[in-house]
């Protein structure tokens, strides 16, 4: 197996863990310190702002590839192993059903990006 494939199944296995967690913070099984801390990592996993912005060199994506998979790692943890079970088929289920990615809440983030632009335009002129 090459390096490529090893990342590819990497980033999948890290997008089945991020469903997971997700699913597993709407059970309401869920403990409620194990669901605060799945909301905090799964708010900087989506969050287009990163601690360290991904266009320094090296260090931009580090946070992405260590920060994110120790959060998930912790919040895995905190939750009961019979909900990771049925979270993770969920999980499973909806990425094998290949459902179309939310439009809105990308459109969400690109309206934000645009206002911050505007406004940044604004304050220079």
């Amino acid at each position: 197996m090459n390096i490529l494939e090893t990342w590819k199944n990497w980033a999948k296995n890290l997008k089945l863990q991020t469903y997971t967690l997700y699913y597993a913070y709407k059970d309401p099984m869920t403990p409620w310190y194990a669901k605060m801390w799945g909301a905090v990592v799964l708010a900087y996993a989506f969050s287009p702002i990163d601690l360290i912005p991904d266009f320094i060199p090296i260090l931009g994506y580090l946070d992405d590839l260590i920060l994110i998979p120790l959060g998930i790692a912790l919040a895995v943890k905190l939750i009961p192993k019979e909900i990771m079970v049925k979270c993770k088929q969920k999980s499973q289920d909806r990425i094998d059903s290949k459902q179309p990615a939310n439009w809105i809440a990308g459109g969400i983030i690109i309206a934000i990006w645009i206002m911050v632009f505007c406004a940044l335009v604004y304050k220079i002129l």
